[in-house]
């Protein structure tokens, strides 16, 4: 395998699939590369992975009984 170099843009479009490790072996590893380089790129890429985690996080809790009565009346207006 040959080390491609990618242009922040391309860095960019691909970063979600990145983070959720959905790319080949290789295109992992120049991203990693390009971000273990590129201060820009990563903190864009650190921005996303914790934004992921706040929403996952907050996707685990339950609403509280007001909140949930407030968005069955709403739900029941229509």
């Amino acid at each position: 395998m040959s080390e491609r170099h990618l242009d922040c843009e391309q860095v960019i479009r691909h970063l979600l699939e990145y983070l959720d490790r959905e790319l080949d072996d290789q295109t992992m590893a120049d991203m990693g590369r390009h971000l273990d380089e590129c201060r820009g790129c990563f903190g864009r890429a650190e921005l996303e992975r914790k934004l992921k985690e706040s929403l996952k996080a907050a996707g685990s809790k339950r609403a509280s009984s007001r909140l949930r009565s407030r968005i069955k009346a709403i739900i029941e207006s229509f």
